[in-house]
């Protein structure tokens, strides 16, 4: 298995707006998709906000990423499949709070293949003082179909994560689960634009936190139900689902354990034959499936190599047992 390994030393992609067609027909059509092609029905607002970068986010953030290089000790495997040349759409598991193990990434991409990543991110990360400025330090612009357009245009590579918020605020027993919903802009921007989509999985991240609150314990409270009364929870908590859960990590803290992490990246899968069928429902939804499917196997061998794994050290194996 070729593998790189450092041992001692998307952003957070949420593309709400990838949904073909509105928030309501979705929810309404169940598991089937009710009419895709309306593609154009729920857009958001649209920021063309996709400055070109002059330093690559892993030069920026060297320092950071050193720092969890050291305590995470991520181990990269088939880096070889990713091709600074060709640019692609990389898609991914998003762990709770998928923030950590997303730079760690980012990081080994460009320490090994030469690759800058764009993540596509969700509009709430640039309405919180601060923390926005960091995630424009990481590359991440927001993700509206006009940015990633504009990108795929450009010709860089790109990361996102169709679980959106509901992935990395997990409920308890959902690790390594993905929960995609009724999202397909992403697998129809790939074609629109003969982007290949190239599935990554993350293992290592999940262990790193136990949920012992989640959404739906919050919205059982007699403040959950009066929030859902008031239809508060529905316009600005997506039914509940943007209450992050309440974890516990190290100790008692929220720190997270340090679990060591592994990255490994699927074969790409080439859209560039589907030309001029982005509006094709069942297409789509093969893709997808497709997509996921690879994306579901990655994981599963992710975590058989990880449980034959003997190489993390005494002191990280005491420490995650805390």
């Amino acid at each position: 298995m070729n593998t790189a390994h450092y041992g001692q030393g998307t952003l957070i992609g949420q593309i709400d707006l990838f949904y073909c067609g509105d928030r309501r027909s979705a929810s309404r059509s169940g598991p089937h998709v009710r009419d895709l092609t309306r593609h154009a029905a729920y857009v958001g607002a649209v920021s063309l906000d996709v400055p070109e970068l002059q330093t690559p986010p892993a030069v920026r953030l060297r320092w950071g990423n050193r720092a969890l290089r050291w305590y995470f000790a991520p181990e990269y495997l088939h880096l070889d499949r990713a091709d600074a040349r060709r640019p692609t759409l990389f898609v991914g598991n998003h762990s709770v709070f998928g923030v950590l193990d997303v730079l760690l990434f980012a990081d080994g991409l460009y320490r090994e293949r030469g690759i800058s990543l764009r993540m596509l991110a969700d509009r709430n990360h640039f309405k919180i003082p601060l923390w926005r400025d960091f995630v424009v330090q990481t590359g991440a612009v927001h993700g509206t179909r006009a940015n990633c357009a504009a990108l795929m245009r450009r010709g860089e590579h790109l990361l996102v994560f169709p679980g959106g918020a509901r992935e990395v605020f997990k409920h308890k027993g959902e690790a390594y689960r993905l929960i995609w919903k009724e999202r397909y802009g992403f697998v129809q921007l790939a074609i629109r634009h003969g982007y290949s989509i190239t599935p990554y999985a993350t293992v290592g991240a999940e262990e790193a936190f136990d949920v012992l609150l989640d959404s739906s314990d919050y919205m059982n409270t007699p403040m959950g139900r009066f929030l859902t009364r008031r239809g508060i929870a529905d316009r600005y908590l997506r039914g509940g689902e943007e209450f992050p859960p309440v974890v516990r990590g190290l100790g008692l803290t929220m720190i997270p354990r340090p679990e060591k992490l592994y990255f490994s990246i699927g074969r790409p899968i080439e859209t560039a034959r589907y030309r001029g069928e982005a509006q094709n429902p069942g297409l789509l939804r093969r893709v997808r499936g497709r997509v996921s499917r690879s994306l579901e196997q990655l994981i599963a061998e992710l975590r058989d190599f990880q449980a034959r794994d003997t190489r993390p050290g005494t002191l990280r194996r005491m420490l995650n047992r805390l």
